[in-house]
């Protein structure tokens, strides 16, 4: 028995790295999936049919699976792709956003066209996909049908903490956390879990990155051997997160790094200073701020 049996996934950006590390494993745990792929470079560029190839690994292991080539920044197509889900399968359980690209450049160096593609296929993908699900879901729910969908978003270190020259991944990516935990409470009364997972691993993204080493598939490595920068190495927690045991999960962000999942606390408060009820005068501010808030006044300060 697997952990997602009768259940049907999609899974966006599965042609190569970490999306095909979920679809293989979404689909070892019982789920029929949608493997989702425009097929382009890194940089977005370009179509192909890299889909088919996973589709076949997980053919070739005992699984279904059928392509699609949707491109999720284009919000008919997005529907598209949640249609072929429901037409090749009957329904739609399971929504993995992992389709990303990157343009990466110093802000001073970035073209404009280059900061919009990045936001288009990674915030306008997430969205646009969900949107579909999200009105299927709901049409389900208010039919009386019992829902227990699942979205899980893609975010990222750069996106949690910021990395230079990746203003417009970094950006990205952070935004992506504000939309999961939006869409949490949105669907919260639907039936609908969503949550954001930070994984890790040389992919195809990663070798773009001067001084990185060279990317590798998650079908390199056997079922029985683990490898610390294995693209698929959150995919586990994903599948999880995807089942029926985790319908309590909801609104969260979970890292995946090597072998540890980080489950992380977000933006909290650190520390309140009051006026005591009048209003504050940004003449003294600074001394009171640097004094008691911060407790420094060192250069470049940043923790």
């Amino acid at each position: 028995m697997g952990l997602l049996d009768g259940k049907v996934a999609i899974v966006t950006g599965a042609g190569h790295g970490i999306g095909r590390g979920h679809a293989l494993e979404l689909a070892k745990q019982g789920a029929k999936v949608v493997v989702n792929d425009l097929g382009g470079s890194v940089r977005g560029e370009g179509q192909g049919r890299a889909a088919d190839e996973t589709v076949a690994l997980i053919e070739k292991r005992g699984g279904t699976a059928v392509s699609n080539y949707s491109d999720v920044g284009d919000y008919d197509q997005a529907g598209e792709l949640v249609n072929r889900a429901i037409e090749a399968f009957g329904k739609l359980d399971i929504l993995v956003n992992n389709a990303g690209i990157v343009r990466d450049a110093v802000i001073w160096n970035m073209p404009v066209d280059d900061f919009d593609a990045v936001i288009r296929v990674h915030v306008r993908g997430t969205w646009s996909t969900s949107s579909h699900a999200a009105r299927y879901w709901r049409a389900a729910a208010k039919s009386g049908e019992t829902v227990r969908g699942r979205i899980i978003n893609t975010t990222s270190g750069a996106g949690l903490g910021g990395n230079f020259g990746q203003s417009s991944y970094a950006t990205a990516k952070a935004a992506i956390v504000g939309l999961t935990q939006t869409l949490a409470l949105e669907l919260l009364r639907t039936g609908v879990t969503v949550n954001a997972v930070g994984p890790s691993g040389l992919t195809r993204i990663t070798a773009s990155i001067p001084g990185m080493p060279e990317s590798f598939e998650p079908d390199e490595v056997a079922d029985d051997e683990w490898h610390a920068m294995d693209p698929s190495n959150s995919s586990p927690l994903v599948a999880w997160l995807a089942s029926d045991e985790a319908d309590h999960v909801t609104g969260h962000v979970i890292r995946s790094i090597e072998d540890r999942i980080i489950w992380m606390q977000g933006w909290k408060e650190r520390k309140t200073i009051t006026a005591g009820g009048k209003r504050w005068d940004p003449t003294k501010l600074g001394d009171v701020i640097n004094q008691d808030l911060f407790e420094t006044r060192a250069p470049g300060m940043r923790f």
